[in-house]
């Protein structure tokens, strides 16, 4: 899908005024058809639909997606980082450090991805490390258990 959509961006690229103009019709076509389709189907069809990953970009398209971006963003991370605020195109997002850090630039790089895969309107995530909570280190050793006198 993405690799289509790529596609026909280049060759929108390439094109001339008046096919420009074709195509800003017919997808003005389409999204008066697919607003229809949207407000015939109902709600819990709706959300199949929004679920879809082929229908889910089209409906992203014609902005008639019945998922607002911060609940798409909030669904993709599932946890993995906390969604600090949704401002316009930007996502802030703050996570918990863990491992080292080329884990923590691919774990970075990952939460982007599906930021951009749930939200494309999304141009930016900035992504802020929480403080490490400190472990006393008295507290990592192996204490012996305590011995009861047997009766």
């Amino acid at each position: 899908m993405n690799e289509r959509v790529r596609r026909i961006e280049s060759l929108l690229d390439k094109a001339d005024a008046a096919a420009t103009e074709l195509v800003a019709e017919v997808l003005g076509l389409y999204g008066e058809g697919l607003a229809r389709v949207m407000t015939l189907v109902g709600d819990e069809a709706a959300a199949r639909l929004g679920a879809d990953e082929l229908v889910s970009p089209l409906l992203l398209l014609h902005d008639l997606h019945p998922l607002d971006t911060r609940t798409r963003v909030e669904q993709a991370l599932a946890g993995s980082a906390d969604l600090l605020s949704v401002e316009g195109d930007l996502v802030r997002l703050r996570v918990r450090p863990t491992g080292c850090r080329s884990s923590a630039a691919g774990a970075a790089s990952a939460l982007r991805e599906a930021v951009r895969e749930a939200a494309p309107e999304i141009e930016r995530v900035e992504i802020e490390v929480a403080d490490a909570a400190l472990i006393p280190v008295e507290s990592l050793t192996v204490r012996p258990a305590s011995r009861a006198p047997v009766p």
